[in-house]
C-alpha cells in the first residue's frame, strides 16, 4: 500500500482526484500529508476537510538560519510517507528530499516530454510551445522527479489531439481535465504491481 505525502502550491487537483479514490477504495493507498509553500493553498485546506495532516513550510515561514529541505524531509518522515505526488509544487526540491525518496518521487508534466520540458517550461508556457511548434499532439507525462527539471524517468504518458482553432488556453484545460484521472489510473497500477517502477 502507497503511503503518499502530497506536496502542492496551489490547488493540487490531482492530490484532490487521489484523496477521493484512497476514500472511495478505489486506490488502495494512505494520504499520510499535504505540504505546501503557500499558507494560503487552497489545497491545505481542502485537505483539512479531508482529515489528511497538513504542514505549511518555507523559507518565509521558517525564518532565518532554517533549511526548508530538511524541515520538508522531517515532516515527510515523520508523516510516515514512503511516496511524494507533486501535485502543483512550484519549487524545486532540495538534495536532502531527493536522496530520502530517490525513485519514489512522482510529478505530472502538462505535455509530452522530453521535448517540452525542462526550465521555464511549465504551466502555459508548455501549451504556446507546444501550438508554436506545430505539434498535432499534445499529452501528458507522469515521471520521476530528480534534481534537473522534468528530467527523471518516465513512467506513462497519454496524447491529447490538439483541435482546429486550438488556443493555449483551449489546450490548457483540456490537459488539465485529463491529469488527475490518469495520475489516478497511474497509481494505482503501481500500487497492484501491474506497472513495474522505472529502474
Amino acid at each position: 500500500m502507497l503511503k503518499i505525502g502530497f506536496l502542492s502550491s496551489h490547488n493540487g487537483s490531482s492530490m484532490r482526484a487521489i484523496v477521493h479514490a484512497i476514500e472511495h477504495h478505489v486506490l488502495k493507498a494512505e494520504a499520510k500529508i499535504v505540504i505546501s509553500n503557500n499558507s494560503q493553498s487552497p489545497a491545505l485546506v481542502f485537505a483539512q476537510e479531508h482529515h489528511v495532516p497538513t504542514r505549511h513550510i518555507s523559507a518565509t515561514s521558517l525564518g532565518a538560519g532554517q533549511d526548508a529541505d530538511t524541515a520538508l524531509e522531517a515532516a515527510l518522515v515523520d508523516a510516515g510517507a514512503d511516496t511524494l505526488v507533486l501535485s502543483g509544487y512550484m519549487r524545486k526540491l532540495g538534495p536532502r528530499v531527493l536522496s530520502r525518496y530517490a525513485g519514489r518521487i512522482l510529478n505530472i508534466h502538462p505535455g509530452l516530454l522530453p521535448r517540452f520540458g525542462g526550465q521555464g517550461m511549465y504551466g502555459m508556457n508548455v501549451h504556446r510551445a507546444v501550438l508554436a511548434a506545430g505539434e498535432r499532439t499534445s499529452g501528458i507525462t507522469i515521471h520521476l522527479v530528480d534534481e534537473e527539471y522534468d528530467h527523471g524517468p518516465q513512467i506513462a504518458s497519454r496524447k491529447i489531439l490538439l483541435m482546429p482553432g486550438d488556443t493555449a488556453e483551449t489546450l490548457a484545460a483540456r490537459v488539465q481535465a485529463a491529469e488527475p484521472e490518469f495520475f489516478v489510473e497511474i497509481l494505482r497500477k503501481l500500487a497492484d504491481g501491474s506497472l513495474p517502477w522505472p529502474k
